[in-house]
Order: C-alpha cells, then structure tokens, then sequence
C-alpha cells in the first residue's frame, strides 16, 4: 500500500482517517473480493467523509479531545473515577461552566459556551436509551463536598445525578475518605471498553492541554485492577444514593439561606 509500518499503526489505531485507495489496497492485498464484501467496505467509508454531530464545535476540540469523543460513542462500558469534581458525563450545564470556567481563566465567554455544549451534546448521545450499564462513574467523596460554583449549582448538580442513577445504564458509586485511605489515586482515570473486533479495552488519562491513550494490555490491566479495588472499596447503590441526597439537602437548605 506504499506506506510505512507507523502509517498502518495509526490506520489501525483510528489516529489517522482511511483514504479510500489505502484501504483498496489493503483488501487486494488480502485477498478479499467478494462484491458484497466490497460494497460494504465502501459504504463504511463514505460515512467516514460525513462530519460528526460535534464537528461544529471544531475551534475548541483538540485532537486529543476528538478522539476520546469517537471511542466514548463506541465503548460499550465506561468506568471513571474522579477525586475532584463530578465526571463530565455526569455535568449540568451550570456546574459544566464552573469547571471549564476555573480550568480556562482566560477563554472567552463564547469559548466556554461552546465547550459547555459540547460536553451536553457527549451526554445525549451516551444516554440515548439503547445502552446497559454503560457508565460507572465512582467518585470521590471530596468531590460533593467541593462547592463548584456555589450551593444553587451544587444542589442542582445533586439533584442531576439522583436522577442520573434511575437510568439503567448509570451508577454512581461513592467512596468514602474512611474506606479507602491508602487506594485511591489522586488523579481521574477512564476505563474504555469495546466491542470484539478491535482493542477490547483502553484507559484515558486527562491532563490540563493534552491527554494519555493507554491501550498495552499489560497497562491497561493495572488500572483496571485500580479501579476494581475502588469499586469495592465504594459504598453500595443504595448508600451512595443516599450520600447524594443528603448532599442535595444540604446544598440546598445553603441557597435559600
């Protein structure tokens, strides 16, 4: 196919887009002729020249942030864990702008506007209603403690993530400072996990301006145990629910005073 070994790495990592003569060459090379097969292939790849639903809010999604998005519409399974703020799947508008507003001190009010609608537009394609058990978000319990952006967008976060864990693709699991003193890492991670035909599983690192992709399996099965430990160490459904609702109270006795 005239390209490099790095070239078909990336191709095969869905870092870089398939050019149509690429991916003929690599059937012909295969030996794949089947006119069914054939039509298939080039159907797959006119829908990857069709732009996405967040191509729109291209000006602020770095590459790295592009990708997450893709693998997040694909997974079958997402675990997070997050020490400082509620996951970003799991955001309200209000407290979405909070987050991005102290993160970028600097942006532009229409710059935040569109990263807020972004995280909403990740939202609505997760909680389409087709999925099970899709998001497992554990969470630290400093992080319903943390007033972001004061008791009125706090009670109203509370209030989103009750109703958040009706749903039956979602859980919300609590870990308390006591039961996991000496476990829990000081930085958020996302467990990505995907259908058979390709990569089974991939961790996602969130840094200030970048992000890590981790998808060796010798890697990748550290944080999974990592983040099998604080599943156990977490409360259960039924507790969390009820720290969360304790919180909602609190937060909201604090607004109206």
């Amino acid at each position: 196919m005239r390209g490099s070994r790095s070239k078909i790495s990336r191709l095969e990592r869905g870092e870089s887009p398939p050019k149509h003569h690429d991916v003929m060459d690599l059937l012909h090379a295969y030996g794949v002729r089947e006119p069914a097969t054939l039509a298939t292939v080039e159907d797959l790849l006119r829908k990857t020249d069709e732009k996405p639903w967040w191509h729109r809010y291209a000006d602020v999604t770095p590459g790295w942030l592009r990708r997450l998005i893709s693998l997040e519409e694909s997974a079958t399974r997402i675990s997070t864990w997050e020490v400082h703020v509620v996951p970003g799947l799991l955001q309200t508008p209000d407290y979405a702008r909070a987050v991005i507003a102290g993160g970028l001190p600097d942006a532009e009010p229409h710059e935040i506007d569109q990263r807020v609608a972004l995280r909403r537009g990740r939202q609505e394609v997760l909680g389409n209603g087709q999925r099970t058990e899709m998001l497992i978000a554990l969470m630290d319990e400093s992080v319903l403690k943390r007033p972001v952006g004061g008791a009125r967008v706090m009670a109203d976060q509370m209030r989103f993530l009750l109703e958040a864990i009706e749903r039956r693709w979602v859980q919300v699991r609590i870990v308390r400072f006591a039961s996991a003193t000496d476990l829990t890492p000081p930085s958020s991670m996302t467990l990505l996990r995907f259908p058979h035909g390709g990569p089974q599983e991939m961790v996602y690192l969130e840094h200030v301006e970048a992000a890590t992709y981790i998808s060796r399996a010798r890697d990748v099965e550290r944080y999974r145990a990592l983040l099998e430990r604080l599943y156990l160490a977490a409360e259960s459904r039924t507790s969390s629910k009820e720290t969360i609702v304790a919180a909602h109270h609190r937060y909201r006795a604090q607004a109206q005073t």
